[in-house]
């Protein structure tokens, strides 16, 4: 064996051993390590569960006779008495003439704003150059967020803005001679006589769909609609919830919509009996939504029914988010009936240790068991009496028994694991 090979065989045992040596040593002192620390923090509890049930409005449903329709609302937009909920054309070209007047218009206000420019002198392309940049990056963060609802309008804003500034730039590339002025005038003129004139076409072939009443618009149609009301809540049974459940509602063909017309909706659903039995009618009880739409809404208990077979049928109401809910029928929930808020700590750390108290009439001193976790204050241990409010598999939420400098706050250093504490030991 070559003396070379027989030395790097050496230095590698040496080093394998002395890896082998450091690990032992750090695992005997982790051993031997008598504290084990974890920071408190503030934790809130829900006592809660999921449910499916149904959303129920006073729903209206709006139909048409046959053609093209236009509708007019956005979905969970209010409408007024009388107002317009959707445009009637009697065939596709009622519909063009529609996006022609729409077009027109345009060009009518391109050409006041040139002719307001006219008379003022002067132009201020580099504000509207400015204007244009604006709407560009409007547009592109609306359809980026997936914000698609003012498309339209925002998109009409700037091609308005765009021949607004062409107008500017080439308002002074008239014909020598010829009066810029006269000429947009003129042009005007002959938008305005086309305007009328496809008005006047336009109103023979279109008609409108009115509401009756105010209320609150949906495009959405679900059938439903004469399935679940109001009414039927005063009598509704779990096993008739069931039904609704596995039933699929006829789509109606000449619905354009509906009109919600009650600010109230109702969320209905069959719980356990022992779990309905947790609830208090007339009371606020949360409701979370987190499926097709996120949010927490408060609704108060408006019956608990009969039980049928174990479950009683449960009715909430709420007269806030109905816009935000129009799209909504089935949908699964959280009902949150309490909350608890403390200090999280980890299981191991809770301990009961005894603790000396003095009677006042009698000035007897005797020894009680305390619920409590250590602390570790500086370079001490310092025991701090806790309630324990709820318990997991690895943790305990917990809420100080007392105040002042005894009391166990969100951030204090827990001693998790110790050997010989007491209060007051000095931990190095």
């Amino acid at each position: 064996m070559k003396q070379g090979t027989l030395n790097g065989r050496i230095i590698m045992l040496a080093l394998l051993a002395a890896v082998v040596v450091y690990l032992a040593v750090s695992a005997w002192r982790s051993f031997r390590d008598p504290f084990t620390t974890a920071v408190t923090y503030a934790d809130t509890i829900d006592d809660s569960m999921e449910v499916t049930g149904f959303l129920v409005r006073e729903e209206q449903v709006l139909t048409n006779t046959g053609g093209v329709v236009e509708l007019i609302p956005q979905e969970g937009e209010k409408v007024t008495k009388g107002g317009t909920v959707a445009l009637l054309y009697q065939n596709a070209s009622g519909l063009e003439q529609k996006q022609q007047l729409q077009q027109l218009q345009l060009e009518k206000e391109q050409l006041e704003y040139a002719l307001e420019r006219s008379d003022v002198g002067g132009g201020d392309s580099g504000q509207l150059s400015e204007q244009v940049l604006d709407a560009i990056v409007g547009l592109r963060a609306s359809v980026a967020e997936g914000d698609l609802t003012g498309l339209e309008s925002q998109s009409m804003d700037l091609k308005s803005l765009v021949y607004k500034r062409e107008y500017t730039y080439t308002d002074g590339d008239e014909a020598e001679g010829e009066d810029s002025t006269a000429s947009l005038q003129a042009a005007l003129d002959s938008v305005n006589s086309q305007i009328s004139a496809l008005s006047a076409q336009a109103a023979q072939s279109t008609s409108r769909i009115t509401a009756s009443q105010p209320g609150t618009f949906s495009g959405y149609v679900d059938g439903y609609e004469s399935l679940l009301t109001p009414a039927m809540l005063e009598s509704v049974t779990p096993s008739q919830l069931d039904q609704l459940a596995k039933e699929r509602p006829a789509e109606d063909s000449t619905a354009v919509g509906k009109l919600i017309t009650d600010t109230t909706w109702y969320f209905v659903c069959s719980l356990p009996e022992e779990d309905a039995a947790r609830l208090v009618e007339g009371r606020e009880i949360t409701v979370r939504f987190s499926r097709d739409w996120s949010g927490e809404v408060s609704m108060t208990v408006e019956r608990i029914g009969d039980v049928e077979n174990g479950r009683s049928p449960v009715v909430l109401s709420a007269n806030k988010y109905l816009s935000d809910t129009t799209l909504l029928r089935r949908q699964t929930v959280e009902l949150v009936f309490d909350s608890i808020t403390g200090v999280r700590v980890p299981k191991e750390a809770i301990r009961v240790g005894q603790q000396t108290i003095t009677d006042e009439e009698t000035g007897e001193e005797s020894q009680v068991s305390v619920t409590g976790v250590y602390t570790l204050v500086g370079e001490q241990a310092e025991f701090k009496p806790v309630n324990i409010l709820s318990q997991g598999d690895s943790f305990a939420l917990v809420a100080a028994a007392d105040s002042g400098k005894k009391s166990l706050r969100a951030g204090d250093l827990v001693i998790v694991a110790a050997e010989d504490l007491y209060d007051g030991k000095v931990i190095q």
